[in-house]
């Protein structure tokens, strides 16, 4: 457990005049998981950019998407609304399900900010979308202005190798959603993530003359596989030297079908070899973003904007390395549904709240944040008394999901129910079973959780698809 100083008090400044209110600069990455941070506690991958953003600002340990992959996670967070309030579960921007409904971004600008998006901020495929530089699944309603950049991504020069299906090492590297590292010739500025850093800086230096407010969404989409980065940051990183999670005989056995991801080391056909390959080549993808973050936060403050301006890091879901033998998104195991979220005010120290939130808590937070009036359709919290006070409960559950079921997730106790016939749940001891490896689903001395947690996903479900939206 990575231990933070804890702090009780925060000034936040409440503006009045549209020129003073605070700027948005939201950061987002993709496929990240919060243990890959050394501010989560990794005593091995390198993150000093995003740890400095976290000792100015609020660290939540019990952060939660609401869909564990790109395209319904980015719809929720973006409109406001759970994935099974909208029924969107696909790769989309969610606007034919929501109508003329205002996004996050939208909502800012038509209160006056100037609104800008770089790279992915709704969902974009990677690595396609990225190789052609298209807008993908985006919604034009919600900018300003917006920018693409393009890279090269399993196509960049270097040493490349495709680690799954490929267990005699003669599949050559390949495209689409595939474990692929490249240890990529050239800099920063070869890649995506590092024109989008350029673009960023560009943007922030140019807002500072401007006379409204602006909010600003940089998408980084490392580390995404393909895990390209230039070479030198791969070598804080050998692969011989990485250690993978600990693996538990018949782990699998107590759980649905449905429970089991649909990438793991079995269907993969990964070596242990290539899995240290993966690792190796996931964090020399978060270092190499972590990098961009910097030069974005630089600007920041270069420009003279951050005493006005609200920063928010975080990604679109978590990831499995390994876990339960699981690897990359989608399942509703702890690693897939957690995400990492920073939230620095200006003028912040470093907090730490373990308090249960959501991705869908970031449209209604920074809109009171910024002295706007939240909509009363959407369905996250207000969690902006937690940059004062971080111990303050703001919900008992968390609720996320993937095209196959649910999970219902609090402080203790982990629920997850599949679609389909029975047996088709799970449910897990958080305090004695952290890791998640002993349902306890048909265990009779957990009946009257099981009894509790079925009410309380009910409850909830019954809420969620009670909105404006039918």
């Amino acid at each position: 457990m990575f231990f933070r100083s804890i702090i009780l008090c925060m000034c936040i400044t409440v503006c009045v005049s549209a020129k003073d209110k605070y700027n948005v600069l939201f950061i987002i990455s993709d496929d990240l998981s919060a243990t890959a941070l050394s501010s989560y506690g990794n005593q091995v991958c390198k993150t000093p950019n995003i740890d400095r953003l976290a000792e100015r600002g609020t660290l939540f340990t019990k952060a939660y998407c609401q869909a564990t992959y790109c395209g319904p996670s980015r719809a929720s967070f973006m409109s406001g609304y759970y994935p099974d309030a909208t029924g969107v579960f696909g790769y989309v921007s969610g606007r034919k399900a929501i109508g003329d409904r205002e996004t996050w971004a939208e909502y800012f600008k038509n209160q006056g900010y100037h609104t800008a998006r770089v790279s992915k901020i709704f969902h974009m495929p990677v690595p396609k979308g990225i190789e052609e530089g298209s807008d993908g699944s985006d919604d034009p309603r919600s900018w300003s202005e917006k920018y693409n950049c393009q890279g090269p991504e399993w196509k960049a020069l270097g040493v490349g190798e495709t680690l799954e299906g490929n267990p005699d090492g003669k599949r050559p590297v390949v495209g689409g959603n595939t474990f692929v590292r490249v240890e990529a010739e050239g800099d920063d500025l070869v890649h995506s993530d590092g024109k989008a850093a350029v673009k960023a800086i560009e943007l922030l230096n140019k807002y500072k003359d401007m006379d409204k407010p602006f909010f600003l969404g940089v998408g980084f989409v490392r580390p995404h596989v393909p895990f390209v980065a230039p070479k030198k940051y791969y070598k804080d990183y050998p692969w011989q030297e990485m250690e993978l999670p600990s693996k538990l005989e018949g782990d699998w056995n107590d759980i649905p079908k449905k429970g089991i991801n649909y990438k793991t080391s079995e269907n993969m056909k990964m070596s242990l070899e290539q899995q240290k390959k993966a690792v190796s080549a996931y964090y020399a993808s978060v270092t190499y973003m972590d990098v961009q973050v910097g030069k974005v936060l630089d600007a920041l403050e270069d420009s003279g904007q951050a005493d006005k301006t609200i920063v928010i890091f975080t990604s679109d879901h978590g990831y499995h390395l390994g876990e339960h033998d699981f690897w990359a998104k989608v399942s509703l195991k702890d690693e897939s549904i957690r995400v990492p979220l920073i939230i620095s005010m200006p003028g912040g120290e470093a907090l730490q709240s373990d308090s249960l939130v959501e991705l869908l808590d970031l449209f209604p937070t920074t809109t009171k944040l910024c002295t706007l009036e939240i909509p009363d359709r959407i369905q996250g919290k207000d969690i902006s008394e937690l940059l004062r006070d971080p111990q303050i409960k703001v919900r008992e559950n968390i609720l996320s999901a993937n095209n196959k079921g649910w999970v219902l997730q609090g402080k203790r106790w982990s629920y997850s129910r599949y679609k389909g016939k029975t047996p088709n749940e799970e449910l897990f001891d958080l305090q004695k079973d952290p890791k998640q490896y002993t349902n306890l689903i048909k265990n009779p001395e957990y009946l009257h959780v099981v009894k509790e947690m079925r009410t309380a996903f009910t409850n909830k479900m019954k809420a969620v698809k009670t909105n404006d939206l039918k």
